[in-house]
């Protein structure tokens, strides 16, 4: 149906052109038969009226041939009244023009360059708490939205953060507008839609173009998590089975729980602490170092409490190890999993140098 729209329009277009050139032709024949009527007449043949239509048309207005019949003055009022036309449709279509680029813009339409980025498809209020914590740690964001409405939203709540944010309006179905999100080189993308099925079976469509895209989703049903992680989701989230979870810990442990919520949030001042996994590179200074060892000195040295590592294994999937034996040495692509605040973040990030989160690519 597009491609018949887009054919029908073409074809509309080449009739306007082949009208327009035959009404040109006809007033040209038109003006040089009236004018042969004179002996003072300076337009009497194709070549001079072609000349002055165009100077007239352009509003140049030479002078230098013009018409002396009165039949011939109408059709020169008659370029003259297109000419004023012509160029009204101009400004009329560059301003619509301009118009289109910045609302194209504002859109997303012009797509991003972000690399290694988080990106969330849907977006309520629980997407909104999610981007909160990501842009909070400085992380990149494409935001894709079905509702033109949210854009301006988005945009004004992170006005200070323009640059980790790239908003997109595009139906969710036109999977080819995601490119626009670079989405193939992003680092994990959240489906946030209402509805279980939904979110596996735009996952399994995705699937279909980007194979190597990291999935989460957060699940109403928990019993579903098998069906998502072999549909190829990486990471599945219940939030009834958190929140009931976190709700019991406050009951016959409130001092766990408030401990366990503060630290997932980010710390934000130097007294907050969060959990922060960073990954090992060849300028980490405790690469190839035993876990044990590098447990005390990193204590000692940052006031940072390492808990565990994830390792990568065959098959490109990674394994949790949760305070390792002293045995376990630390390997270049390795996350190192700690506890830590702000300021001992900041002190960690330059002897590392590199940021915290998984990083699709060293």
């Amino acid at each position: 149906m597009a491609a018949k729209d887009q054919q029908n329009k073409h074809i509309t277009h080449g009739l306007e052109i082949a009208g327009g050139l035959a009404i040109y032709f006809i007033l040209i024949a038109l003006l040089v038969e009236f004018e042969n009527d004179s002996t003072q007449a300076s337009i009497t043949n194709f070549s001079n009226a072609i000349w002055f239509s165009i100077v007239t048309l352009t509003t140049v207005g030479y002078g230098d041939i013009y018409p002396i019949t009165i039949y011939g003055r109408i059709i020169g009022y008659i370029f003259l009244f297109i000419s004023l036309g012509i160029y009204g449709l101009l400004i009329g279509q560059f301003t619509t023009l301009m118009t289109t680029i910045k609302e194209n813009s504002k859109l997303g339409y012009g797509g991003t360059s972000f690399e290694d980025h988080a990106i969330i498809i849907g977006w309520n209020d629980f997407g909104k708490a999610v981007a909160d914590q990501l842009v909070g740690v400085g992380k990149k964001v494409a935001i894709i939205t079905d509702k033109a409405t949210d854009i301006d939203i988005i945009k004004e709540k992170y006005r200070n953060s323009r640059q980790n944010i790239y908003t997109l309006y595009a139906d969710y179905q036109n999977l080819d507008m995601l490119s626009k999100a670079n989405i193939e080189d992003s680092s994990i993308v959240f489906i946030n839609f209402e509805n279980d099925t939904e979110k596996l079976v735009y996952v399994l469509n995705l699937k279909k173009l980007y194979s190597s895209l990291r999935f989460v989703v957060t699940l109403d049903n928990a019993n579903l998590r098998n069906t998502f992680l072999t549909a190829g989701v990486t990471n599945t989230i219940s939030k009834n089975e958190i929140a009931s979870k976190l709700l019991a810990s406050y009951m016959f442990e409130p001092d766990v729980a408030e401990y366990s919520e503060d630290i997932m949030s980010i710390a934000e001042s130097d007294g907050d602490y969060d959990i922060k996994q960073l990954i090992v590179t060849e300028k980490n200074p405790y690469l190839n170092k035993p876990y044990q060892a590098v447990f005390f000195d990193i204590k000692k040295r940052f006031n940072v409490i390492l808990i565990g590592l994830s390792k990568l294994e065959a098959g490109g999937k990674r394994k949790l190890l949760k305070n390792p034996t002293d045995e376990q040495k630390i390997e270049m692509g390795d996350y190192m999993i700690m506890i830590l605040n702000k300021k001992s973040y900041e002190a960690l990030r330059n002897v590392f140098q590199i940021d915290e989160g998984y990083v699709k690519k060293l």
